[in-house]
């Protein structure tokens, strides 16, 4: 005999029950649930008090079947670790939800083959669209999202001639600008601390832009001292201590991002320099640790509210059968603040 079989089964509340408790018609509470401007208020407040009171939640799944459609919009961002992509998921997450859409969240880790995996988890789980952080992966995830009709957009990154739709900002022309106001300053010899390059077309780009602004200044790229570690603190801390330690050590470190930058900031601190008369020091992003740091770093504002928000109106537009959505770049802007001065 099954232990279980002498406990009640808890019984779902359906739609006629909504609607009899209310003294209404099963059209009625739909319009509620979901036109609830055709509706008046004494209505909506009888449908309501009688959904609650019964515990009733509309069957998503039988609604998708029919229309073909979740309403859930997929996500996956390199890390959760830090607050890189926060204020724009959550600007993206905002605008979905003011659209009738639920978001979905992986993290992939830096991992290629993960983000691949979570990829084809979502969409067999239904997700309407995908937001991807960056254009490098395999050509095939492309070919599978077009062949399975997802739309797919790319974002925190933008490249001009691109066909991939994407709402972002070009990274090699924003590091470019940061790196030519470090140059301006006097610095002949910088060091760069950057993310991984293999899989991450926005780090590659960066340290592109920085090379271009030594050319521009006719110096030698080359010459820049170049570590390639992790998005931590800690790893920030070790890897400026190793540029310092070279023979001829950078007088300007650059950081592929804040959480690097701070790192670096608390190393030179406990080495005994003084920032920027000992060293200079700038981010990318300008997350709110930058202006909270023990010195304000100078970085790159990167607007990711605005990004999330337009990532989140394009991939509602790619679904829709009226207007078609088009890539939108973002302008970036450079953060001239304390961590930054001329050569001592």
């Amino acid at each position: 005999m099954d232990q279980n079989s002498d406990m009640p089964s808890k019984v779902v509340p359906t739609l006629a029950d909504v609607a009899a408790a209310a003294g209404v018609s099963t059209a009625t509470v739909s319009r509620c649930l979901n036109l609830p401007d055709q509706v008046s208020e004494k209505t909506m407040q009888r449908v309501m008090a009688a959904v609650d009171r019964l515990g009733y939640s509309p069957n998503h799944s039988a609604r998708a079947l029919a229309s073909r459609r979740t309403n859930t919009i997929g996500a996956i961002i390199p890390t959760m670790d830090n607050a890189i992509f926060a204020r724009g998921i959550q600007a993206f997450q905002e605008e979905l939800h003011l659209n009738g859409c639920t978001l979905l969240v992986a993290s992939s880790s830096y991992e290629e083959d993960l983000e691949e995996e979570q990829i084809r988890t979502l969409t067999a789980r239904g997700a309407d669209a995908l937001l991807l952080i960056g254009y490098h992966r395999r050509p095939q995830v492309y070919e599978f999202l077009n062949n399975r009709n997802v739309p797919t957009l790319v974002s925190w990154a933008f490249e001009p001639g691109s066909s991939q739709l994407s709402v972002g900002f070009n990274n090699r022309e924003a590091m470019k600008n940061l790196a030519m106001v470090v140059l301006a300053q006097g610095h002949k010899t910088l060091g760069y601390i950057s993310a991984h390059t293999a899989s991450n077309d926005r780090a590659r780009d960066r340290i592109t832009g920085i090379r271009d602004a030594l050319l521009e200044a006719g110096l030698n790229p080359d010459s820049m001292g170049l570590i390639e570690t992790a998005y931590s603190i800690d790893n920030g801390d070790d890897a400026f201590r190793e540029l310092m330690n070279t023979p001829t050590p950078p007088t300007a470190i650059m950081c592929g991002n804040d959480v690097l930058a701070v790192g670096a900031l608390r190393a030179a601190t406990d080495m005994g320099l003084k920032v920027p008369k000992d060293i200079s020091i700038t981010g990318f992003d300008d997350i709110e640790l930058a202006s909270a740091a023990p010195v304000p770093l100078t970085t790159v504002h990167v607007p990711h509210r605005r990004m999330g928000q337009f990532a989140a109106r394009a991939l509602i537009g790619a679904l829709g059968t009226e207007r078609q959505s088009e890539s939108v770049e973002l302008p970036t802007t450079v953060c001239f603040r304390d961590t930054l001065g001329p050569p001592g």
